[in-house]
């Protein structure tokens, strides 16, 4: 045991589920300054407002929704990255909201980040042989620290940096060379090596392929998926290509400026979508076949998404909804449950009986 984890405080804990992740009303507002020397709050941009989610220990949980939804706050915040303005991050039975320095260092070596874009996350500066190494130092794992890494592990950081390296597809010889040399690829691939180097419990994926070509995020799709199954991760992926988070999670929610608006395993999601919101999404996604492509309805958003700081009154997704009625505009809708799924939307039965939105696979 290293001397760090030795002289952390006690944290406090709650009682283990079968989830690794428990979020319960989880807001994140940020203060609207203004004055002259920006001394008086007028208001709060609601990044994260009311947020709740369960992570099974070794699943996927997809978050999908349009850009300035909200999301990758969401994701900071589960590292408490971004403080919390109200609400419950409970991680393995230990509520993050309240702990700070030394205790919330020592649970971040639990939990680890591969961010949208490795060329900005990736110091330049650095080799790949420092980039790997420093979260050792950081949290204090010397090399003679054989327990920390497991039975099996080399007894060095030089060994276990190229160890993580031949895991993730990287030959060893990568250690000495810098960012800038390899592939947008082959840089995500160190990002994903230097987050599972500490042996994490849980990752929070952001745009883990966005920033790639095609033809290589399917090749680090397959690599989460295989790092999955390795080391019996827990992954939260952030998207906006729903074909991918489809692809890789179990379970899926849809975010909507701020909230979860509907969430489902992920067959089911993309099989039956059910919130107006998602039928929108799911109806945006390209079908293989040109003729039904060419004849499938679509259901068509008007306007832009409202802003976080003045969001409409009742359903905040009344002002762009093709279905909304006038309860929609004065009452705001729970997440409630619907057979294998939870919705948060007024009118989703009817919705769902008279909608007849062709998806991905070709499924209506």
């Amino acid at each position: 045991m290293s001397a760090t984890n030795e002289q952390a405080d006690p944290v406090e804990t709650t009682e283990a589920s079968g989830n690794l992740l428990t979020v319960r009303g989880l807001k994140v507002h940020y203060p609207i300054k203004k004055g002259l020397i920006f001394d008086r709050t007028v208001g709060h941009v609601r990044a994260v407002d009311g947020v709740d989610l369960e992570v099974p220990r070794g699943q996927t949980y997809g978050l999908v929704g349009e850009s300035g939804c909200g999301k990758s706050t969401l994701g900071r915040a589960l590292l408490q990255l971004e403080e919390a303005t109200e609400g419950e991050i409970d991680f393995d039975g230990t509520d993050l909201t309240r702990l700070s320095g030394e205790r919330l260092r020592v649970m971040r070596r639990r939990m680890q980040m591969v961010f949208q874009d490795p060329m900005a996350s990736l110091d330049p500066r650095q080799s790949v042989q420092s980039l790997l190494i420093e979260p050792l130092k950081v949290h204090g794992l010397a090399p003679s620290d054989i327990e920390e890494f497991g039975p099996d592990s080399p007894k060095s950081h030089l060994a276990k940096a190229a160890s993580m390296l031949e895991v993730v597809g990287l030959p060893r010889a990568s250690l000495a060379k810098y960012p800038h040399e390899f592939s947008g690829g082959q840089r995500q691939r160190i990002g994903i090596a230097r987050a599972m180097i500490l042996n994490p419990d849980l990752v929070i994926a952001d745009e883990p392929v966005s920033a790639l070509d095609v033809s290589v995020q399917a090749q680090v799709i397959n690599l989460l998926e295989r790092l999955q199954d390795l080391f019996g991760l827990t992954y939260v992926v952030i998207a906006h290509d729903l074909a991918v988070v489809r692809h890789i999670s179990d379970r899926i929610g849809v975010m909507y400026l701020g909230h979860i608006v509907e969430e489902a395993d992920a067959d089911t999601l993309y099989a039956e979508p059910m919130h107006p919101y998602t039928l929108a999404l799911m109806s945006a996604i390209p079908v293989p076949d040109p003729v039904l492509e060419d004849t499938r309805e679509r259901v068509l958003l008007q306007g832009d998404l409202p802003s976080p700081a003045n969001p409409p009154a009742g359903c905040r997704f009344h002002t762009r909804c093709p279905f909304a009625q006038d309860d929609c505009r004065t009452e705001v809708p729970e997440l409630r449950t619907i057979g294998p799924r939870k919705v948060a939307c007024h009118h989703a039965e009817e919705i769902h009986r008279n909608a007849e939105i062709t998806v991905i696979d070709g499924a209506s």
